[in-house]
């Protein structure tokens, strides 16, 4: 059976680097009857939204089945666990918490510190309360201030059970995806409506920042953010110039504002009515100090000059080795950006909060031998480990799925998980790549 191998003297391999692997309410915990509707749950019933037609009412039982989850991981012999924490579960319309769902995460809490598992809870993965998406949602001012309101009460609810807590995860899907080609919840679309959205996530953030720092102090606070590396189709200087607005209109739109406080200058190619309503103090409130950030990465991209006059670059389509749902397995690419980061920016503790890949599993005699998604996290891995000999500090790396799970777009169709899920009878199952991770956990000095 293949493992999953990195060089002897790697520090990844010392005690104190955290290995752990993540999930997020929606995609796995079903008792939808228990919570308030989000985004997702109506963006669900679109015609055509979602692959396979699917929804997450019951997705993975995870609050049904959460103490046998949590076995599963100490079986992987795990550091820590990433989750997030359902808005719509926790809190009441009137801004009040719902004590059925709060005692849910504060029994879970309490079972993974039991079991020495270091909890990183993240408060908002994309299943906003879907009352608020009707007063405007993320395109209005004051959802940012319902999220600092929410934050305050779960934290203060949670106590001091929590390692590590994230703000947000990945605005740039919540924003971009969700509000400016509309392909997530809740579907709305326009470039003004995505940098709208966008602009009111971060000041929610900046907001849920200065909460953390009240309510858990003793906690590691920061922001997730997802990226994609953005490479030139040719070394033409039009192609060259298109990438780098490409970088900064998808990646650096979210980092520096959080890092520096400011946009940055791809903003002034946007039309007046384009750019975000940025109001005074915005920018000193999203600009936090953060006491780690969140990478999350998963593949590349090309870019060349935009072909429309109105665009800002031309993205080209994934090449070849890809993964299931159709993304490059492109490794190398981590490492030049934890390296292109850490020059760039004055870096806080980073973890990689997110990495792995779908494939196309079958169970046959009870196994799934799932030799690609071994060789993906093998080759990231070491691309981590690349990056950390060349100074990068990365404190931890979190395989993305646990398990098998609602694929928000893609459904059930698309397979990330460590674990299978027989999504008829719940049944789960590891494959091969999980023995491989629990092999090279066990593996550690």
């Amino acid at each position: 059976m293949k493992d999953i191998e990195l060089p002897k003297t790697s520090p990844m391999l010392e005690k104190q680097f955290t290995f752990g692997t993540a999930t997020s309410s929606f995609q796995i915990e079903g008792d939808a009857e228990n919570r308030m509707e989000s985004i997702w749950d109506v963006f669900c019933r679109t015609p055509g939204a979602v692959a396979d037609n699917s929804d997450g009412v019951v997705a993975c039982e995870h609050v049904l089945r959460w103490r046998d989850d949590v076995e599963m991981l100490k079986q992987l012999g795990v550091d820590a666990y990433r989750f997030s924490i359902s808005w719509p579960r926790v809190m009441n319309q009137d801004g009040e918490l719902n004590e059925k769902g709060v005692s849910f995460y504060i029994q879970l809490l309490d079972v993974l510190i039991e079991a020495n598992i270091k909890p990183f809870v993240t408060l908002y993965h994309w299943d906003l309360p879907q009352y608020l998406e009707d007063k405007g949602g993320w395109l209005y001012r004051q959802t940012a201030y319902d999220f600092a309101n929410y934050a305050d009460k779960i934290t203060a609810a949670l106590g001091e059970r929590v390692y590590s807590y994230a703000t947000f995860n990945e605005p740039f899907c919540s924003a971009y995806l969700g509000y400016e080609i509309g392909v997530h919840a809740p579907g709305r679309k326009g470039r003004k409506r995505g940098r709208e959205a966008a602009h009111h996530i971060l000041l929610a953030h900046g907001l849920g920042m200065q909460v953390l720092r009240k309510n858990a102090p003793h906690a590691l606070n920061g922001i997730v953010l997802n990226f994609t590396p953005c490479y030139s189709a040719s070394d033409s200087e039009a192609d060259k110039l298109a990438t780098e607005m490409a970088d900064q209109y998808i990646n650096q739109w979210y980092m520096q504002p959080v890092m520096e406080g400011s946009y940055p200058y791809v903003i002034d190619a946007l039309a007046d009515n384009d750019k975000p309503p940025i109001e005074s103090g915005d920018m000193e409130i999203i600009c936090q100090p953060l006491d780690f950030l969140g990478i999350n990465f998963y593949t590349r991209l090309h870019y060349s000059a935009p072909i429309k006059a109105e665009d800002l670059f031309h993205e080209h389509a994934h090449q070849a080795p890809m993964t299931d749902i159709g993304w490059e397995i492109y490794p190398e690419a981590l490492r030049e950006l934890l390296v292109s980061l850490d020059k760039r920016y004055k870096l806080p503790p980073v973890y990689i909060t997110e990495n792995g890949a779908a494939m196309a599993d079958v169970v046959e005699d009870g196994m799934v031998d799932d030799e690609g998604r071994i060789d993906y996290y093998t080759g990231h891995l070491n691309a981590v480990n690349e990056a950390m000999e060349s100074g990068v500090k990365v404190s931890g790396y979190f395989a993305w799925s646990l398990m098998d799970n609602f694929e928000w777009a893609e459904g059930y169709e698309k397979r990330f998980g460590l674990v299978y899920v027989d999504f008829d009878t719940q049944e789960r199952t590891f494959k091969n790549s999980a023995k491989a991770y629990q092999r090279l956990l066990a593996s550690r000095k």
